[in-house]
């Protein structure tokens, strides 16, 4: 599906999502009923920085090969939270 640009004469610019190839030169407005034009404007596209589409790449490949893990890495310790104010209340 496309999103296809109109231009009324009278209420302005709307959008209209239509399959590839098929948007009609003119559609009618939906607030006006009245025939509206086609506008062409720049398609959406953004471009990435280089780290965006590394990490990008990263997970796709990792979406098709995951990385297993077979034991515990050496070397990381758990840090755990002291108790909150919260755990000392009394529980119904």
């Amino acid at each position: 599906m496309a999103i296809y640009e109109y231009l009324c004469n009278c209420c302005g610019a709307f959008e209209v999502q239509l399959p590839f190839g098929t948007a009609p030169k003119a559609w009618d407005c939906p607030v006006c009923a009245g025939a509206a034009r086609r506008v062409y404007s720049a398609p959406g596209f953004a471009r990435t920085s280089s780290a965006i589409a590394a990490l990008r790449a990263r997970e796709e490949q990792s979406r098709e090969a995951p990385a297993v893990v077979s034991e515990v890495p050496t070397g990381r310790r758990v840090h755990r939270q002291p108790p909150s104010a919260l755990s000392r209340l009394p529980r119904p």
